[in-house]
This record gives C-alpha cells, structure tokens and sequence, in this order.
C-alpha cells in the first residue's frame, strides 16, 4: 500500500462557478424591467391623481404641482413600489422579469438566495449608482471580481445561468 492510497480522494465540485454579468448584460435586463416598472407609475399616478382632485382640485387640467409635498410623495411611492417588485422578485426566485430573458439571477458569493436586508441594501445602493450616471454600474468593469458597488456592499452577485 502506498501513501497515494491511503489518502482519500478530494471530494468532487458540486458545480463550476457561474460567470459574472456582463455590463451589457445587467442594462439590457434593466431596460427589460423599465417597462413593467412604468405601468406601475402608472397605476401608482393615476391613484394619486384621483386622490389630487378628491382633495378639491376639480379643474381636469389642473396636474399636481410640481415640488409640491404630493409630487414629492408620488416620487418617493414610485421609488418604494420600483423596490418592492425588485426586492419581492429576487428574494422569491433570484430574478426580476427582466433578468429571465438574460438568465441573470442575484445570489449571496456561496449561490444561495439573499436575505431581504441586503436585497434592499442592494436596491438603495442601486438607485444612487444610477443617480451618480451609473457609475457603481460601470465600475463592474474594472472591478477585479466584475462586481458594482451593490453588489460590494450588499454582499450579492449577479450570475449568470448556464443554458439548460
């Protein structure tokens, strides 16, 4: 018997690791998203629009004010309902409806779903990247592991699934 005998064998990878997104990739999947994100605006103005003329404003060409506290209230509804469809999707399955076609999916670095807490993180993150010009996006590229600033600091990857 030789020492290469007795020694057991490594165990077997369960799965090579999943490349990372493409830049290109991540804003194609976000423009995918635009679309049932607006429809949400939508519904999420109209309502706000019938709550503008219940409050007295019985004119039909009268809009909301702009910088007023309801404009500034409908903003920030569109930003939470924008983040209750992304994190509510990620959390349930890893994907929003546009990260299917490019078979995207945010996991924690081990592959597993992440937690609501750094999915929000994730999305808060996210929103000011894109306010900064999509800065935290474009860092991808140089990143050395091709991770944006939301995926650093929420502690999520954004893989890519391999064709089935």
């Amino acid at each position: 018997m030789t020492d290469t005998d007795s020694s057991p064998a490594p165990p077997p990878d369960p799965a090579p690791p999943r490349p990372r997104a493409w830049v290109g990739w991540r804003l194609a999947a976000l423009f995918y998203d635009l679309w049932p994100v607006v429809a949400m605006w939508f519904a999420l103005s109209f309502l706000f629009a019938l709550a503008h003329t219940f409050m007295g404003h019985h004119d039909p060409r009268e809009n909301i004010a702009p910088f007023s506290a309801l404009q500034w209230l409908l903003w920030a509804a569109c930003w939470g309902v924008t983040g209750l469809y992304a994190v509510a999707s990620w959390a349930r399955g890893g994907q929003t409806l546009g990260m299917r076609p490019w078979r995207l999916r945010v996991v924690r670095p081990d592959g597993a779903l992440a937690g609501r807490g750094a999915l929000w993180l994730r999305y808060g993150v996210g929103t000011l990247s894109l306010l900064a010009g999509g800065l935290g996006f474009w860092w991808a590229w140089i990143d050395r592991d091709r991770l944006t600033w939301h995926d650093r600091l929420s502690g999520t990857r954004l893989v890519r699934d391999p064709k089935v």
